[in-house]
């Protein structure tokens, strides 16, 4: 969230927020050490899935390669998620 003060006399000395929205994070612009990082803590971020973190992190950067999913940056909370298209 952004908040800014507003001195305005005709805004009545007013706080204001407005909310960031997430920014998109092209993957191709990430070096293959941090697209991986990214993916991997992605993948096992909930720790339900037992299988292949390996594979799962192959399927998801397919997904990325394709277009079928996107990397989105959240200012406020500071986190990537990976979100389909």
């Amino acid at each position: 969230m952004i908040a800014s003060w507003s001195p305005s006399p005709a805004a009545g000395n007013q706080l204001r927020t407005a909310v960031s929205s997430p920014m998109l994070i092209p993957y191709s612009q990430l070096s293959p050490k941090a697209l991986r990082g990214i993916v991997q803590e992605f993948v096992t971020r909930d720790g339900t899935d037992h299988s292949s973190v390996e594979k799962r992190i192959e399927a998801v950067l397919r997904h990325l390669a394709a277009g079928r999913m996107q990397i989105h940056f959240d200012d406020e909370t500071e986190t990537c998620n990976i979100l389909p298209v």
